[in-house]
């Protein structure tokens, strides 16, 4: 999965993968300045069951770490059970304050 092309298309909000030249996953999210809600996570039907999902927001995941500015909240499912199968990455998320 190394040839995979990951990439933050900005104007759309929305980071993509690519293998060669198919689309393959996409993954929509809302970024406020301090938090990046990762809002659907999508898979082209013919592609699906080859882990894409997973790579894309592995990689979106580290991205957003390597920028050190921003908290993750997982609004999409798919990203939450993501987050629960990687609780090393839990100091990423989104800690609402206590009330």
């Amino acid at each position: 999965m190394a040839d995979l092309l990951f990439a933050d298309d900005k104007t759309a909000s929305r980071y993509t993968l690519h293998n060669g030249d198919d689309l393959v996953s996409v993954l929509d999210y809302r970024d406020d300045g301090r938090t990046v809600a990762l809002t659907r996570a999508f898979t082209i039907p013919t592609f699906r069951g080859h882990g894409y999902a997973a790579v894309i927001t592995e990689r979106a995941v580290d991205a957003i770490e390597a920028a050190g500015d921003r908290e993750i909240l997982p609004v999409c499912w798919y990203v939450g059970e993501w987050f629960e199968s990687h609780p090393e990455r839990a100091g990423l998320l989104h800690q609402r304050p206590a009330g």
